[in-house]
């Protein structure tokens, strides 16, 4: 694959690899090596100029965008988080229910930390709320990735904000989430 940003830059440039179901691959460089546009091209965030992208046979751009995403998760570096309750910044619009959200949540190494704020679950958190610390965040994208339970995962840099605690407990909580999955790992190192 090959990708050009309109302003001429090259992101990639003659890139290919296979990643089989079930198998982690890690793509590890310098900042603005085009890690991320790999991860951003295969969602369709944005598209290829040159190549394709399958998933196991099928050219992704043959495929429906909200179908392609549903089968993807998504944790990058930088997590949005929605001015709302934890719960649903856990759920997002899933059809899901209590207990499945708290197991994600478990499973993600974040319940304790729920459980130990004053409102749990219905904590507002989101601008001008409960303030969130990096690894925190991870941790609720990782129970929101469980909570979708897609076969493809990409992790993007996930640990890149985290303090020695936090990153622990991430990492737990992505031996959980990679269970059974096909993943793209991102980093630095």
């Amino acid at each position: 694959i090959s990708k050009e940003y309109n302003n001429g830059i090259t992101a990639l440039k003659n890139v290919s690899f296979d990643v089989e179901k079930g198998e982690f691959i890690s793509i590890i460089g310098p900042s603005g090596s085009g890690k991320t546009t790999i991860a951003y091209l295969l969602g369709r965030f944005w598209d290829i100029q040159k190549g394709s992208i399958k998933i196991g046979d099928i050219d992704i751009k043959n495929i429906d965008v909200n179908y392609l995403l549903s089968n993807i998760s998504y944790v990058f570096q930088d997590i949005f988080i929605l001015t709302d309750t934890i719960f649903e910044n856990i759920k997002m619009g899933l059809d899901k229910t209590k207990e499945e959200v708290y197991q994600a949540a478990k499973d993600a190494e974040i319940h304790e930390f729920i459980m130990s704020l004053p409102n749990g679950y219905d904590t507002i958190i989101g601008d001008g709320h409960i303030k969130l610390s990096g690894g925190e965040k991870q941790r609720i994208s990782i129970a929101r990735c469980l909570l979708k339970n897609s076969p493809i995962v990409v992790l993007d840099e996930i640990t890149a904000y985290s303090d020695i605690e936090n990153e622990a407990k991430i990492q737990s909580a992505i031996r959980n989430l990679l269970k059974d999955k096909t993943a793209i790992i991102i980093a630095h190192r």
